[in-house]
């Protein structure tokens, strides 16, 4: 039976290949971003199954009025949604820039919307999968401040869902590739050098992302919740 799912940040990367995955199953799909053409082009290409929504998910207001083109019961949510705020500059206003801007960006994207459609997650079979980041145990300053965050929020948001037959985790990706999170500052030589710091010595794909997501997404990790999912090749690790 197809499912309906929400995919935020579905319009490109880790997002788009979660998407991709949910609608060649069958399911039906509505990705949430905030760049209309790029979510379009995504639509298209994944086919009709999948329908673009634009929001600005920082924007209470803005989730106030997507949600009359939300599903009225969602099956899965994935909160992939975010992005490193690159603010430049010194001194306690940039600084606050950059940390408000991280916080925005990463943690009220997520909130804002789970809270806003928790009376829509189906009863015994829900599931909320948040992408956070290995910045999240590694550091990385505001950034890695904001995804760190998600993780104690999903614990409380785990345990508030798990009455209803509610499931709530956390993938937590490291350097991958595909993706607009690094620019042009993941070259060759930044491959290289991200790839030596993992125990396979290579860097993870938006595929393996998907599929981590998927699974968590599954009946068969209906009695997984709570945790989270590092992927990151052994990198945590150290070598």
């Amino acid at each position: 039976m197809a499912r309906n799912v929400v995919v935020t940040g579905g319009g490109t990367g880790i997002g788009y290949e979660i998407a991709r995955r949910f609608a060649e199953a069958g399911d039906e799909v509505v990705i949430v971003g905030r760049r209309r053409a790029v979510l379009e082009q995504a639509a298209a290409a994944l086919g009709p199954t999948v329908t673009p929504l634009v929001c600005d998910l920082a924007d209470p207001d803005a989730v106030e009025h997507a949600l009359a083109e939300l599903p009225a019961g969602i099956d899965v949510l994935v909160n992939n949604a975010g992005s490193r705020e690159t603010v430049p500059g010194a001194g306690p206003h940039a600084l606050l820039a950059r940390w408000r801007g991280d916080f925005e960006r990463n943690v009220l994207t997520v909130v804002l919307l789970t809270e806003s459609v928790r009376d829509r997650l189906t009863q015994g079979a829900g599931r909320v999968v948040t992408v956070s980041s290995i910045a999240a145990l590694r550091g990385a300053g505001s950034y890695g401040a904001a995804k760190a965050s998600l993780h104690a929020w999903n614990h409380f948001l785990a345990a508030q869902l798990g009455p209803s037959g509610i499931t709530a985790n956390i993938v937590a990706p490291g350097t991958v590739a595909g993706t607009e999170f690094f620019g042009p500052r993941l070259d060759e030589a930044e491959v290289a050098r991200r790839a030596s710091r993992t125990l396979l010595g290579r860097i993870g794909e938006t595929g393996e992302v998907a599929a981590a997501v998927q699974f968590l997404a599954s009946a068969e990790a209906g009695f997984i919740t709570g945790e989270i999912l590092h992927l990151n090749g052994g990198e945590l690790l150290g070598r």
